[in-house]
C-alpha cells in the first residue's frame, strides 16, 4: 500500500507544481511585458527585479491560484488513472475506494497548511520586500488624498478630518472630541493640522476649543500648538489591500484596533482575516470533489471531466464572492460568508463520493 499511497501523491503533486509552474512563468511574462516602461525608466538593477520583485511576487500567486491548481491536477491525473484503468485495477485488487482517498488526503493537507503558511506568515514579508520595490522604482498607485474620515483614537474620543494629503501629512478642517457618560466635555476644531515627524507630534494650527463644564461653556483660541495624539498620518489612509502586508496576529490586533476606531473598512478586514482560514481548507473540500467526479471512466475522457470540474471549481469561486459581498454590504457575519461556500460545496463532495464507483 505504500507503493500506491506514494505513487498517488507523487502524481499529485508532481502535477499540481507542474501547473503552478507553467503559470508562474506565463504571469511573470505578462507582469515584464505590463511593467517594461518603468523598468526602463528607472533602471532598477537587474538583481533587483529578480530577487527583490519576482521571487517576492511568485509566492502571492501561487497562493492565490493554489485551489483552482489543485482541483485541475487532481481532476486531470485522476482522469488519465481511470482512462488507463488503472482505478479499476487497485479496487479489484481489494483496495476500498475509502483507502484509495488517503493519499489523496494527505496531498491536500499539505497543500492546505502550504497555503496557510504563505497567507499568514511568508506572503506579508514578501510583500514588504516588494512593497519597497515598487515604490522605489515602479510608480506608485496609491491615493495622494482621503476625504471625510472619522474616526474614534481612543475611548471617547473622536477625530474628523475634511481632507488629509498623503504626501505633506497634513490635514485640513480638523476636528477633536471628547465625550464622556454625560455628553461631551470638549471640542477642539482647527483650520490645519501637520505631521512633525522628528518630534512625533502634531501641529494645530488656527485653533478654538471648546471646554463644556458645569458652570458653562469656555472657548479659547490660539494660532498653534504641539499635541501628542494617538493617530498617525498611516491611520488615514487604511486600505483592506494593507492586510497583505500583515501576518495573522498583526491582522488580528489591528482589527481590535479598527473596531475601537470606528473603522468603515471593518467587515473587509474580518473577511480577510477569515479568509486566511477557510481558503486552505477549500483545498481539500475541491480535492474530494475532484476525486468523485474523476474516478469514473466517462465518454468523454479528460475534457469531458475537465470541463465538469472547472464549471463547479468556477462556481465554488463565484459562490464566494457573492456571499463575500452580502457580508460586505449586508447583515451577513463574516465567518458565515466565508465558511458556507465550503460547507456546502463539502457537503456536495460528500454526495458525490458515496454516488462514485466503488
Amino acid at each position: 500500500m505504500k507503493k500506491l499511497d506514494l505513487y498517488i501523491i507523487r502524481k499529485f503533486l508532481g502535477t499540481f507544481f507542474y501547473a503552478i509552474a507553467l503559470l508562474a512563468v506565463i504571469i511573470i511574462i505578462f507582469d515584464i511585458s505590463e511593467k517594461i516602461d518603468d523598468f526602463l525608466e528607472r533602471k532598477p538593477p537587474l538583481e533587483a527585479i529578480i530577487f527583490q520583485y519576482y521571487a517576492n511576487f511568485i509566492p502571492y500567486f501561487i497562493n492565490l491560484f493554489s485551489a483552482l491548481f489543485t482541483f485541475i491536477a487532481v481532476i486531470f491525473f485522476t482522469s488519465k488513472l481511470a482512462a488507463n484503468t488503472e482505478i479499476v485495477a487497485i479496487l479489484n485488487s481489494g483496495v476500498s475506494f475509502r483507502r484509495m482517498l488517503r493519499p489523496y488526503l494527505i496531498s491536500s493537507l499539505f497543500l492546505a497548511l502550504m497555503s496557510f503558511g504563505l497567507t499568514n506568515f511568508v506572503i506579508p514579508e514578501t510583500s514588504k520586500n516588494m512593497q519597497e520595490f515598487q515604490k522605489k522604482y515602479l510608480k506608485s498607485q496609491r491615493k495622494a488624498n482621503m476625504n471625510n474620515i472619522h474616526m474614534q483614537i481612543s475611548p471617547g474620543v473622536f477625530a474628523y478630518v475634511e481632507s488629509f494629503d498623503m504626501k505633506n501629512k497634513s490635514g485640513y478642517r480638523f476636528s477633536l472630541e471628547g465625550y464622556h457618560e454625560g455628553g461631551m466635555d470638549y471640542k477642539l476644531s482647527s483650520d490645519y493640522l501637520r505631521w512633525d515627524s522628528i518630534t512625533g507630534m502634531w501641529k494645530i494650527e488656527n485653533w478654538v476649543k471648546r471646554q463644556i463644564q458645569e458652570s458653562g461653556e469656555i472657548i479659547t483660541r490660539g494660532q498653534q500648538f504641539d499635541t501628542l495624539l494617538n493617530l498617525r498620518p498611516e491611520d488615514f489612509a487604511v486600505d483592506v489591500d494593507d492586510a497583505i502586508y500583515m501576518n495573522y496576529r498583526e491582522l488580528r490586533d489591528f482589527i481590535d484596533a479598527e473596531k475601537m476606531r470606528g473603522s468603515g473598512n471593518l467587515m473587509k478586514f474580518q473577511i480577510e482575516k477569515h479568509k486566511r482560514i477557510a481558503f486552505p481548507f477549500a483545498t481539500i473540500v475541491l480535492t474530494l470533489i475532484g476525486v468523485s467526479l474523476s474516478s469514473r471512466k466517462v465518454r468523454g475522457g479528460i475534457g469531458f471531466n475537465l470541463g465538469v470540474g472547472i464549471t463547479i471549481c468556477f462556481a465554488f469561486i463565484l459562490f464566494m464572492q457573492v456571499t463575500t459581498v452580502f457580508a460586505t454590504f449586508g447583515n451577513l457575519p463574516p465567518v458565515v460568508a466565508v465558511w458556507i461556500p465550503n460547507f456546502i460545496f463539502g457537503l456536495l463532495g460528500i454526495y458525490l463520493l458515496r454516488v462514485a464507483p466503488k
